[in-house]
């Protein structure tokens, strides 16, 4: 417990401090290192040796690189993230047959998932990032996805009783997920009253809230599904006390590219 918080401490004001100070170029470049280590954790999670993970590694950096062109290219971003949207309802058919003891994903299928996911994430980040506000927008998204992890791992360990998904992930439970939601909801508030630029209004606020911590507890089921399929307690040991990336970046995984799709339908009927 010691070293999650001390891990935390270090991590959380670093990407705060990157995401306010650095221009939308360099947040791409340092969160493609991030998707880049993720990627590695993806390749061996699914079976891949090092040499593949290599190759592995290399058709993500060039996916990133072609999502940036298409980002510079400026086509509408409700557009560009439907798929994703789309992408993210599907593993809930993916999380329940799971759950019912019938999936069994194959390699390849594994390997284009891994890309769908962090593909998306990057570009999500970045195009958010991108936004007017952009940092203030990234900063609010970021305590959505902490507060529903945080208020999740409180509030299910001292009241957790009903069990959210046992077969994908023991430890979740439905007090959990309320706790996440108070938590996530309460901290986004305070961002909102302390440093938002007054748009958007507080109902707006929370109806772009609220399906962002919904499908940030999907894309941390997501993760242990693929954990659980091949026998992983975690998917690697970077972060002392948090597992690896993709133990941090899981939830914000999903989070990132709905957030960014609610705030651009939000833009798009002012």
């Amino acid at each position: 417990m010691l070293k999650r918080v001390l891990t935390a401490l270090v991590l959380a004001p670093a990407a705060l401090a990157a995401i306010w100070f650095l221009p939308t170029g360099g947040v791409a470049l340092l969160f493609a290192l991030v998707i880049g280590l993720g990627a590695l954790e993806w390749a061996r999670l699914i079976g891949l040796g090092r040499g593949p993970s290599g190759v592995y590694l290399a058709g993500l950096l060039v996916l990133l690189l072609l999502s940036w062109l298409l980002y510079r290219a400026g086509p509408r971003l409700e557009y560009l993230f439907l798929p994703a949207l789309l992408w993210w309802l599907a593993t809930l058919a993916l999380l329940a047959r799971f759950a019912g003891g019938r999936a069994l994903l194959s390699l390849p299928l594994e390997a284009l998932m891994g890309y769908l996911v962090l593909g998306y994430a990057w570009l999500a980040l970045v195009a958010l990032h991108g936004l007017e506000s952009g940092p203030y927008f990234f900063t609010l998204l970021l305590i959505l996805v902490w507060g529903a992890d945080t208020g999740a791992y409180l509030v299910g360990r001292r009241f957790g009783r009903r069990k959210l998904a046992p077969r994908i992930s023991p430890g979740k439970t439905w007090e959990g997920v309320a706790g996440g939601l108070v938590f996530a909801l309460g901290g986004a508030l305070l961002v909102h009253a302390t440093l938002g630029p007054g748009w958007p209004a507080l109902p707006q606020l929370l109806a772009v809230a609220l399906p962002t911590v919904l499908f940030s507890i999907v894309g941390d089921l997501f993760e242990s599904m693929i954990k659980r399929q091949h026998g992983a307690k975690d998917s690697g040991n970077l972060l002392p006390g948090h597992g690896g990336v993709l133990d941090r970046i899981d939830s914000l995984t999903a989070a990132a590219p709905i957030f960014l799709l609610c705030l651009s339908w939000l833009q798009a009927v002012q």
